[in-house]
């Protein structure tokens, strides 16, 4: 099944959860905020996208840490730790397909041909 991680009330989120509902997608919804990041995903996460892109350092989450802790955030193992931490600093949505693929964010073009393939 395909599993959306993000929080309910990003606008990002609610676009992407539209586009899959418009399109008959079935999905599971896992809330950051109510659920937690799941640490064993966030693993995979790093080693598949990479830290750099799921830090969201255009968020407000972002700009409203100082910036020692902004410093701080200088590879796989501290930006796990801000993400534990701090789950809306996660670029949104991640998704984990069915296919076993990873995105981070919402591009309605590249879903339609990932959608073919769930």
């Amino acid at each position: 099944m395909i599993v959306v991680h993000g929080i309910p009330n990003c606008d990002t989120v609610k676009k992407a959860r539209a586009w899959l509902a418009e399109h008959g997608v079935a999905h599971r919804f896992h809330d950051f905020r109510k659920d937690g990041v799941p640490a064993e995903r966030l693993e995979d996460w790093l080693n598949l996208i990479g830290w750099e892109r799921l830090v969201n350092r255009k968020g407000t989450t972002w700009r409203r840490l100082d910036p020692a802790a902004q410093q701080a955030v200088q590879d796989a193992a501290s930006a796990r730790a801000l993400m534990l931490r701090e789950p809306s600093v996660i670029k949104r949505p991640v998704v984990d397909w069915a296919n076993g693929q990873v995105t981070v964010g919402f591009d309605a073009q590249s879903w339609q041909g990932q959608a073919r393939l769930n």
